[in-house]
């Protein structure tokens, strides 16, 4: 990859959902979004916790995307960067922080009511429904939906034209690349506020990356943010507008994509110099 990414992508909007203190544990479903200060479009702030009982991963963490941005989350392994992730959906216990979403505060919820507040996550693993054919697998990701989701599939295949071409075959017979390319079209079946991506290309070929990475600025140029922790910082950092380096848990670097790309140390400590 050389970073050319200024000129890829389009800016078809209808892709996108047109609608634009101490934390509380994660609660049921059915938990309410309460009005919070403005800011940016999706922030977790400060954010402190771990697993269950656990010792606390995170420690006054701060993440943030804005609308049509692509914010990535490097760091070394064991970081806390995929914990910053989960945090911000809602699956693990905070204890002090704020996750807010378009003006709202979202953190004493579940992650289904996230997702019906219009968060979309894509985890690392165990993301699509193997034993089902591609179009059943986004068909799945519009169970919020209760209007006629048929456009949102043809952009999604639009997007992503092997999927079309495979739309019948089971999603567990594809390649690795193809299968995390039917986890984000699902996650976008839902016509999300913003998507969030968990190491998108694990496990995939350098070609797969680039192309999948292709694919994330069209999204993120629909005017859809994108948050996402990427083990390829590197390539990562090429097409972030915004990004943060987490060591230990904590913020340690935060600053434009292309800033850090060129900073000695983040070079020296992250990038193999």
């Amino acid at each position: 990859m050389t970073g050319g990414y200024d000129d890829r992508g389009n800016r078809d909007v209808s892709i996108a959902n047109p609608a634009g203190g101490s934390a509380a544990h994660p609660v049921p479903a059915g938990g309410r979004a309460q009005p919070a200060p403005g800011g940016p479009f999706l922030i977790g702030e400060a954010m402190t916790g771990g697993y269950g009982r656990g010792a606390d991963i995170l420690h006054a963490c701060t993440i943030a995307v804005e609308r049509g941005e692509i914010a990535v989350i490097v760091g070394p392994n064991g970081a806390g960067k995929s914990t910053a992730m989960k945090a911000m959906f809602g699956m693990l216990d905070l204890r002090a922080g704020t996750v807010r979403l378009d003006g709202e505060d979202i953190t004493a919820i579940s992650p289904q009511a996230r997702v019906r507040e219009g968060m979309g996550f894509v985890p690392q693993t165990q993301n699509i429904f193997a034993s089902m054919t591609v179009e059943e697998n986004l068909e799945m990701g519009a169970f919020v939906r209760r209007d006629d989701f048929r456009d949102t599939m043809a952009q999604v295949y639009d997007l992503f034209p092997v999927l079309k071409e495979k739309r019948r075959q089971p999603a567990g017979e594809l390649s690795g690349g193809q299968r995390q390319q039917v986890a984000v079209g699902r996650a976008l079946m839902t016509r999300p506020k913003v998507l969030l991506l968990d190491e998108p290309t694990a496990g995939v070929s350098p070609i797969v990356m680039d192309e999948l990475f292709d694919r994330i600025v069209e999204v993120a140029r629909t005017g859809l943010p994108v948050l996402m922790v990427e083990q390829n910082a590197r390539q990562a950092l090429e097409i972030a507008d915004k990004a943060y380096v987490l060591v230990q848990g904590a913020n340690a670097h935060t600053g434009t994509g292309r800033a850090l790309l060129h900073d000695p140390q983040v070079r020296r400590s992250f990038l193999g110099g």
